[in-house]
């Protein structure tokens, strides 16, 4: 049954054909007109006859009215693909005079009847359209706005589409909350609308047109579908997410008291995250899409935990164990959870996962963070040997990451060694490794510096300087560790000017924490060249900095660390230089310093043994360096500095000081101090050889020691 504007019915005489054509076809089959005239000589009418012709015999047929007949045409060209042909004929229908027509009709036919007054309801719908002639005119405004979208005008048919909603939004300012029963089409081209919409101003390049269409969708309870609500939000989500422009929430959608996001990224967050509920709610289906985007828009703000928990809730099947167990591990290193992350990724290369494929990723990630953390050396090895093995001779990229991480994870593992043999074997393959990598052609900087590394660490200096140029070369110079490998390799090298110029170079390169390291180290080369005064206005010029810098509140945790532990050690260098001229007031002022920065601290309280050792009060000095042991057990200084207090006070202490000394020497074989005072030991036995050799050690030692340690 169609419904003409007057209100009038044109009963069908035969029954509607079930047939898939569209609701056009069908009207006209019901009508007669293919029992008269045959479905080719229609076509071909169609096809040949002026639209006014046309327009006439839809309407003798069907009991139409102008603009439906012209509706029906127009659907018609456009299922045909004659997008030009169709707009032509919806050109024709006056929509602006129509739509105010067709709000009343909408509002007055939705409305739920009054029990009360219910013979008196149909005597209002007089003269209103029916739903039937809206839902048609709708879909007729619905295809010219595709057509115009077909032509490449697509502004023109974004503005054809807004008439739509402004004519559903007028009739029902409160939106659908339920079915509309009486022509469930209406409500379809709707929601078709609601959808295109935004989709139309995002071609046509207007990202703020586009938002504002999907909050528009999203404002009011319009009766979508579940997923198709989802698919609303999800565009809304990813166009805030990607689209490069801050749209912030107009103040007339924010009730007084609410709390709204502040910003674009945060409004695609909460999206995300409703959407998220309803995925583990069953309410839609699994999106790969979202957890896309969510990803990313944890990650650029910097929610790694958040992120974390998300993962956590998406129920088993979604991911794989391996990949569930890599992905956390991901976020939670990028978190700074380095211990979780790898108890997450040791998961993976247990026993339980032995008869499943190789998860490549988790294992080069575990090599990754086990490089990271010098106690976990010998776990990093065993990931990086399971990522040889099974990339060997199929992945040269992953092999050489692989070999990279085993080198580094090699020379953690040698500074750890308590033998001597097993240390220079690990040096030595963390070397081969590196080189190894190297020989791959993987050009990249980090390999070179940890070569430079191991070597100035093995006192192969004229490498190790090699080594160190070609990464800062290859860094463009940018790298503050790098200009600081080159400017201790100098000093070792007994090479202070030069040192000294390096560091000078380097401040100009580099960031705020990397200037005060690189201060640190110009005013230990000042000390070695014998420059106290000089060295003195360094150190100067490098706390007033850090107070500085301290007073700067948007400096992260990590930052703020850092710079407290300079301070610290500026402290008690200068409290070593005071001491080393016997300036005992200047000294004690700046222990108490460096105490009030940090009290327990193993190399604070060493530099009071120092002082105390310097003015002859050796059970304080002992007193003191017990208390630097107590702190950090294996801390060298203290153990050769309490070596030697034992062979000041007795000689009956020889032994316990020898010792000391070796221990001493197991912990770090390169201490030229532990070795001259060993000297003194082999002596005071009568071991004159092994004196000598000890005295040797220690010259050759100290002949190539740097001025801060390499490690």
């Amino acid at each position: 049954m169609l419904c003409a504007c007057s209100g009038e019915q044109f009963k069908l005489e035969e029954p509607i054909p079930q047939s898939p054509e569209s609701l056009a076809t069908r009207d006209f089959s019901a009508s007669g007109i293919s029992s008269r005239t045959g479905t080719g000589d229609w076509d071909s009418k169609l096809e040949d006859a002026q639209v006014d012709e046309a327009e006439s015999t839809l309407k003798e047929a069907l009991s139409l009215n102008y603009e439906e007949a012209r509706a029906l045409l127009g659907r018609l060209e456009y299922q045909r693909g004659n997008f030009d042909a169709a707009l032509q004929v919806f050109q024709g229908i006056d929509i602006r005079l129509l739509s105010p027509r067709m709000s009343k009709a909408i509002a007055e036919r939705t409305r739920p009847p009054r029990k009360s007054r219910s013979s008196r309801g149909r005597s209002v719908l007089t003269g209103v359209m029916s739903l039937h002639s809206v839902s048609l005119l709708l879909e007729a405004m619905l295809l010219k706005a595709n057509s115009l979208a077909e032509l490449g005008r697509v502004r023109e048919a974004a503005r054809e589409c807004k008439i739509i909603l402004d004519t559903v939004e007028l009739a029902l300012p409160h939106g659908i909350y339920g079915e509309i029963k009486e022509d469930g089409k209406l409500l379809e081209m709707f929601h078709r609308a609601l959808e295109l919409l935004p989709k139309l101003w995002l071609q046509a390049g207007s990202l703020d047109e586009a938002i504002a269409a999907y909050r528009r969708a999203l404002l009011r309870p319009w009766n979508l579908d579940p997923q198709r609500l989802a698919k609303v939000q999800k565009d809304l989500a990813s166009t805030l997410l990607y689209g490069g422009v801050e749209a912030s929430i107009p103040s007339e959608f924010k009730p007084v008291g609410a709390t709204f996001p502040e910003s674009s990224n945060e409004e695609s967050i909460l999206l995300l995250f409703i959407l998220m509920q309803k995925v583990l709610y069953g309410e839609i289906e699994w999106d790969p899409e979202i957890m896309d985007h969510l990803t990313f828009a944890l990650t650029t703000s910097g929610h790694f935990e958040s992120l974390a928990d998300h993962v956590e809730q998406v129920l088993p099947g979604i991911y794989n164990r391996a990949e569930r167990w890599y992905f956390l591990a991901l976020c939670y290193s990028a978190a700074g959870q380095n211990r979780t992350a790898l108890n997450l990724l040791k998961k993976v290369s247990g026993l339980s996962e032995n008869n499943r494929k190789p998860h490549l990723a988790s294992f080069l990630l575990g090599a990754k963070l086990c490089a990271q953390d010098p106690c976990e050396s010998s776990e990093g090895i065993n990931f990086s040997r399971r990522v040889i093995d099974v990339s060997l001779n199929q992945d040269a990229h992953m092999l050489g990451r692989a070999h990279k991480f085993l080198g580094i994870c090699y020379g953690n593992a040698a500074i750890a060694s308590m033998s001597d043999f097993e240390r220079v074997a690990l040096r030595r393959d963390s070397v081969n490794s590196l080189t190894h990598t190297l020989l791959t052609g993987t050009r990249d900087p980090e390999i070179s510096f940890q070569l430079g590394l191991e070597n100035a660490v093995q006192r192969n200096l004229t490498s190790a300087f090699e080594q160190a140029m070609l990464h800062s070369k290859m860094s463009a110079g940018s790298s503050a560790r790098g200009w600081k490998l080159l400017a201790l390799i100098a000093s070792a090298e007994q090479r202070l000017l030069d040192a000294e110029a390096i560091v000078d170079l380097a401040l100009d390169e580099t960031g705020s924490v990397e200037q005060l390291e690189l201060l640190r180290i110009k005013a230990l080369v000042q000390i070695a060249q014998e420059q106290p005064k000089q060295a003195i206005e360094t150190y100067r010029i490098l706390l007033a900095l850090i107070q500085g810098q301290g007073e700067n509140h948007g400096n992260s945790i990590d930052e703020v660390e850092a710079e407290r532990r300079l301070e610290l050690e500026a402290w008690l260098d200068l409290a070593g230089l005071y001491s080393n001229h016997e300036l005992w007031l200047d000294s004690d002022i700046c222990l108490k310093k460096a105490k009030a920065t940090k009290f327990y601290s193993a190399r604070g309280w060493h530099e009071t043994g120092r002082i105390f050792e310097a003015k002859e009060q050796y059970k304080e000095a002992i007193a003191a360096f017990a208390v630097s042991l107590s702190i950090v057990p294996d801390y060298v200084p203290s153990i050769v500095s309490t070596a030697g207090i034992l062979l000041k006070m007795s000689n009956r202490s020889l032994h316990i000081a020898k010792s000391f000394l070796m221990n001493a020497l197991r912990l770090e074989p390169t201490s030229h101090e532990a070795w001259l005072s060993l000297g003194h030991v082999y002596k005071m036995e009568g071991s004159m050889q092994q004196a000598a050799d000890a005295f040797q050690a220690a010259h050759e030692l100290k002949l190539s020691a740097p001025v801060l340690s390499f490690v």
